[in-house]
């Protein structure tokens, strides 16, 4: 039975019965914690913090903020995008299950945010120089990963890290190639291709560079980000930028 049909097949009744059984219960959550580790930690994070997916404990999700919201997609999965529907493999409690934990992991998040997000954005777009390699809505270069859905996608927690320290947790793909042509000219961006014979990037004006091995001195991949560290920016310049991020919920 496809999940669609399983959930409305479930009368109201039996779901309001898991739901209040379930959500809410320590013992529960944790319960649903560990088989959100099993199947959901490769795409959100070991503490659902995000990873190829977004960051589930801002309590803001694209589908809808309510309980039933979380078990529609859960059961059902999201169409066009990677998420898939658990309701057939798991059941109606342990998609419960999963609600609970997502619910214990929000409630324990640390969301305030100190700083103020306009001077943030002004920082972004000036000194930070952000806007050089990130894009917010039609603003910006290509070069790194889209901010337009940050503070949606990644928690506080994960933003302030990303500042201080770039390489603590790498994007998939957003790596380092370096390339030193035959007539000793270095040229360096973020990935775009890589294998035994060739090598594409990008490099922060937005221009796509292919090069075969074989017509260059050397061509390396670096698991490093091309992003400085910010780690040497004010306490208030930090809250303060960070603020701005977590407000980029694209709805620009």
């Amino acid at each position: 039975m496809h999940s669609k049909v399983l959930l409305f097949a479930l009368t109201l009744p039996a779901l309001l019965s898991a739901q209040n059984r379930i959500v809410g219960n320590a013992a529960e959550a944790e319960a649903g914690r560990g088989l959100f580790r099993i199947v959901c930690a490769p795409c959100h994070g070991i503490q659902a913090k995000g990873g190829r997916g977004p960051d589930l404990t801002t309590g803001v999700f694209n589908s809808g903020n309510r309980d039933e919201d979380l078990f529609r997609v859960i059961s059902q999965g999201v169409s066009g995008t990677e998420m898939p529907g658990y309701g057939v493999r798991f059941g109606t409690d342990n998609i419960w299950r999963f609600v609970a934990y997502l619910r214990s992991a929000t409630n324990r998040r640390a969301v305030a945010s100190v700083g103020n997000a306009t001077a943030g954005e002004k920082l972004f777009w000036s000194k930070g120089a952000c806007g050089q390699c990130h894009r917010v809505g039609q603003r910006g270069g290509p070069m790194g990963p889209d901010l337009t859905r940050a503070g949606r996608k990644r928690s506080y927690e994960y933003l302030r890290a990303a500042l201080t320290d770039p390489n603590a947790e790498l994007t998939t793909g957003y790596y380092k190639i370096t390339v030193v042509t035959r007539d000793g000219k270095t040229i360096s961006g973020v990935q775009k291709g890589f294998d035994n014979f060739s090598a594409q990037l990008m490099t922060v004006d937005g221009v796509i560079h292919s090069f075969l091995r074989e017509n260059v001195q050397s061509c390396e991949r670096e698991y490093v980000s091309l992003m400085p560290s910010y780690k040497s920016w004010s306490e208030t310049e930090l809250n303060d930028i960070v603020a701005f991020l977590v407000t980029l919920r694209g709805d620009l």
